[in-house]
């Protein structure tokens, strides 16, 4: 819907970051979009690395809900709606009261009874049906949000997180990474899916972590941490 380019896994086509995108409608309206990536149950307790996309937003003025239509995980509509509103709500109960449009996405994909079922708006992200209308619908509860919202005291700073990777010694062999990239892809993927974990192995070549690695006097069999998972190191050759 902006002319942002969000990085995604290659497993299961997963946004690792928030994104920023500007919407223009026309000369005279345009809005900014946040692209967070799935909320998934237990994202207000931190699962997921939930915590972390939740916190951007709290920025937003208004939000749009966006429900798989045709799930992979065999999720209902319904279901997937009740799981992100009870993490909005937990996470800050006041997002709820936040103006929302709840949208049905895939309709490319989605059966007619999928379609027939859905009462909300509904697009495809394939073929831009319906895209159009829910642009504008935003447009006007954007309109509608700014003109009620209290004007802000004084500047607003917003600081980037820091993006580097750091070593932290657990033992005389045993370590653990801290960073937000690697922990975010760690957080997002399957890591019972080969294909998953050699995107990770990828991403931590492109990261320079094995360098890092030695760097922090790692040897080879070092049991290296990233959140929950561990894996044993092995030297580049």
């Amino acid at each position: 819907v902006s002319a942002a380019k969000p990085k995604i896994a290659n497993y299961p086509f997963t946004t690792l970051e928030p994104h920023l995108g500007v919407v223009r409608l026309n000369n005279t309206t345009e809005f900014v979009i946040a692209d967070i990536p799935g909320i998934i149950e237990g994202a207000s307790q931190g699962k997921g690395l939930g915590d972390q996309f939740l916190r951007h937003i709290e920025r937003a003025r208004v939000l749009c809900v966006l429900i798989d239509l045709v799930s992979m995980e065999e999720i209902s509509p319904a279901e997937q709606q009740e799981i992100l509103l009870r993490e909005l709500k937990a996470y800050q109960p006041e997002l709820l009261d936040r103006p929302r449009l709840v949208v049905g996405t895939k309709t490319d994909s989605a059966t007619p009874e999928m379609i027939a079922a859905w009462t909300g708006p509904k697009i495809s992200a394939v073929t831009g049906d319906g895209v159009r209308d829910v642009l504008n619908q935003l447009a006007v509860l954007v309109a509608e949000a700014r003109t009620t919202e209290p004007a802000p005291i004084g500047p607003v700073t917003f600081r980037p997180e820091p993006q580097g990777t750091r070593v932290e010694r657990l033992g005389s062999n045993e370590f653990r990474l801290h960073g937000r990239d690697i922990e975010r892809s760690i957080a997002l993927n399957d890591l019972t899916n080969a294909d998953a974990l050699n995107y990770i192995d990828d991403r931590m070549s492109r990261l320079g972590i094995p360098r890092l690695l030695a760097r922090a006097g790692a040897t080879e069999g070092a049991i290296v941490w990233i959140g929950t998972f561990s894996f044993d190191y092995t030297p580049e050759q």
